[in-house]
């Protein structure tokens, strides 16, 4: 996937557990693991400014491109 996903080591750096994180967000430990997994077709920048805004971090811990192009499957 050309978007890596970094929640789990964020998480951990912050000693937080991930049903922490879902209830303080409003999401949940279901869309969590998708997005966790990297298996998230997309999240919703409200979501990702809650993300952020508790575990004090940037998108860019969170998220980081790989450099490469990942050709979408058609449905």
């Amino acid at each position: 996937m050309a978007i890596q996903i970094y929640l789990d080591e964020i998480l951990k750096e912050r000693h937080m557990t991930s049903r922490e994180l879902c209830k303080r967000v409003g999401i949940t430990e279901a869309n969590l693991s998708v997005l966790r997994s990297g298996k998230a077709r997309g999240v919703r920048f409200g979501t990702l400014n809650k993300i952020c805004y508790y575990l004090q971090c940037e998108v860019g811990d969170i998220l980081r491109f790989d450099g490469q192009l990942e050709e979408e499957e058609d449905a």
